[in-house]
């Protein structure tokens, strides 16, 4: 029932939906459009499929690139892990211009495969965060999607009244003008505030569109507050999805297992790498 805006970090109301003039500032999500090009995507996803896809869940299929984990368990070893893909080398470098990437040492790569005919989707979940860390980057190949975010949280959420300034943008949050605001109050002639509303979280659902050949990242609240899922009827035809993911905090420098997670980062990233 709303929609993310990139261009303000709001998220807006949908006109048909009860929140049409309601915003909430929606922090943790960047987006960059057309990070690749056609020929790009064109080779990386041909030399994705000389290599086999496995059949994964929810009518999805998989290529992982990284190191032999049981999450239930909390174990973690290198396994059969020889690296990122080679093709994936350019793409990672592109990354560090972006201004949210400073510093992102991808250790693991996931490739999925979404197919309409197979049904695929993903259902709303939370990444690991015991080995996974701060940021998660997708890259988005072949179509379209739309990237649904929900809370499960018992908190609230804060709307804000928003206007809608000529050029179609969303104005900030905070007061709307008397037209838009009072016309069927009977207040004509002076201006009118509307005060805040809460909502609870759970009764709220932001869409993130993902266009083709985009990058998204998501942190912060976005990251460890709202699940992420791809529903079935976002998926129009074949779709590719490459993500990136870092160690955490406890992999890194100064954290309790940081020497294996020197061990893994120097694997990823030789660009070596064959499907696991």
């Amino acid at each position: 029932n709303f929609t993310y805006c990139p261009a303000t970090g709001l998220a807006k109301g949908n006109e048909h939906s009860g929140f049409a003039g309601w915003a909430f500032p929606f922090p943790g999500v960047f987006l960059a459009e057309e990070f690749i090009s056609e020929d790009e995507e064109s080779a990386m996803v041909e030399l994705m499929d000389r290599d086999e896809w496995k059949p994964s869940q929810s009518g999805r299929k998989k290529q992982d690139y990284g190191p032999k984990v049981n999450f239930k368990k909390q174990r973690l070893k290198a396994g059969s892990f020889t690296g990122l893909p080679s093709f994936s080398k350019k793409i990672v470098a592109q990354m560090k211009a972006c201004p949210v990437l400073g510093g992102f040492l991808p250790v693991e790569q996931c490739n999925l495969d979404y197919m309409p005919e197979r049904g695929s989707a993903i259902d709303p979940h939370f990444d690991d965060w015991w080995l996974w860390g701060e940021r998660l980057v997708s890259l988005n190949l072949l179509s379209k999607t739309v990237l649904s975010m929900s809370c499960d949280s018992e908190d609230s959420i804060q709307l804000f009244p928003t206007s809608i300034k000529k050029n179609g943008e969303l104005s900030p949050p905070g007061a709307l003008t008397q037209t838009s605001a009072c016309e069927n109050s009977g207040k004509q002639g002076t201006n009118c505030i509307l005060s805040p509303r809460l909502v609870p979280s759970r009764e709220v659902t932001v869409a993130i569109h993902l266009p083709r050949r985009s990058l998204v990242v998501l942190h912060g609240d976005a990251r460890y507050k709202w699940k992420h899922a791809i529903h079935r009827r976002h998926i129009e035809r074949r779709r590719v999805c490459v993500t990136f993911r870092e160690l955490s905090a406890e992999f890194s420098a100064g954290g309790r297992h940081e020497e294996l997670g020197k061990e893994l980062l120097e694997i990823a990233l030789s660009f070596q790498g064959t499907p696991v």
